[in-house]
C-alpha cells in the first residue's frame, strides 16, 4: 500500500482531479496528436508562447526537459498574455493571443473542458494545466518550487518501464499512467529520466482547499508579479525562489547531490 505523508499527498483527498484522470486517454491522445501533426511553424509557437521558461531548475548534461500548457494562474494562455501584456521578440500581443487560443481550440478541446468543469465548480480552484515531458537521460538539480499555496498534481500520461522518479526529500516516487502523483513542492526536490525513452505528464497546479481563498489569491498576485518582472516568459509558474539552500541538502540527507548541483 503507497504510504503518504505532508509533502506527497494521497490523490484521494482531492475529488476535483477525477475530471482530468477520468479523461486521462483522451487528454493524452490530444497531445500524441498534437506532437505527430502540428506543423513546425505550430510546435515553435507552442514551445515560445505557451511554454513556462525557468532561469533557475538547471539539468545535469544535454538532456532537457520541456513544457507547454493552456491554463495560467486561472486563465487559458490567450488571456493570460493579454493581462500581462507579454511582449515577444517574434509575435505582436494580439497575434500572440490570437494563436494561441486557435491553436488550443484546435488541438486541446477536450483538455479545456475539463479545466472549464472544474473551475466552474470549484470557484476557480485550478490554476495551472501543461504538459511536462523528460526526455532520455534528464537529471534535474535539487530545488524548490515555492508555491505554499498550491499543491502540485502529475498525471501519468506516458511513462516508459525504467528508472524515472521523482526523489524528494527522502522519497523515491515513480509515476504511472492514469494516476495522479499530487506533491507539495515546496519541498526540495530532484526528477531524473534514466530511460531512452520520453516521459510526459499533465501538470496540474491547484490551490490548496484548506487555505483561505482570500489570502492564496492575494499571495499569488504578489508572488507572479515578482515573477513576472523578472522573467514574463516564466508565465508565473518559475521564479528565483525556485533555488535549494545548502541547508535544504543537508536537512533531507541530499548532501551528495550539493557538488555537481554547485558545479551547475
Amino acid at each position: 500500500m503507497e504510504s503518504f505523508n505532508e509533502y506527497h499527498i494521497n490523490p484521494q483527498q482531492f475529488p476535483f482531479l477525477k475530471s482530468f484522470q477520468d479523461n486521462w486517454q483522451v487528454i493524452r491522445d490530444e497531445f500524441t496528436h498534437f506532437i505527430k501533426q502540428a506543423s513546425n511553424e505550430e510546435l515553435k509557437f507552442t514551445y515560445d508562447i505557451l511554454g513556462p521558461k525557468s532561469k533557475t531548475i538547471k539539468t545535469k548534461g544535454n538532456a532537457k526537459y520541456s513544457a507547454f500548457g493552456i491554463l495560467f494562474q486561472g486563465m487559458f494562455i490567450e488571456e493570460y498574455v493579454q493581462v500581462h501584456q507579454i511582449q515577444y521578440p517574434d509575435y505582436g500581443l494580439d497575434d500572440a493571443s490570437e494563436k494561441a487560443f486557435v491553436l488550443r481550440e484546435k488541438y486541446f478541446p477536450n483538455l479545456a473542458k475539463a479545466i472549464e468543469k472544474v473551475n466552474l465548480i470549484d470557484d476557480n480552484l485550478i490554476r495551472n494545466v501543461y504538459f511536462g515531458t523528460f526526455h532520455p537521460g534528464l537529471d534535474i538539480k535539487l530545488h524548490v518550487n515555492y508555491n505554499p499555496h498550491m499543491n502540485r498534481g502529475y498525471l501519468g500520461l506516458i511513462v516508459p518501464d525504467g528508472d524515472i522518479a521523482m526523489k524528494i526529500c527522502c522519497d523515491r516516487l515513480y509515476w504511472h499512467e492514469g494516476k495522479f502523483m499530487v506533491l507539495d513542492h515546496s519541498y526540495p526536490h530532484c526528477p531524473h529520466n534514466y530511460t531512452d525513452y520520453d516521459r510526459t505528464v499533465l501538470v496540474v497546479d491547484f490551490f490548496k482547499p484548506d487555505k483561505l481563498r482570500e489570502e492564496v489569491i492575494r499571495f499569488e498576485k504578489e508572488q507572479v508579479t515578482q515573477r513576472m518582472q523578472d522573467n514574463p516568459y516564466s508565465l508565473g509558474v518559475f521564479g528565483k525562489s525556485d533555488q535549494a539552500k545548502v541547508e535544504d541538502f543537508i536537512k533531507y540527507g541530499l548532501a551528495h547531490q550539493l557538488e555537481w548541483d554547485k558545479a551547475l
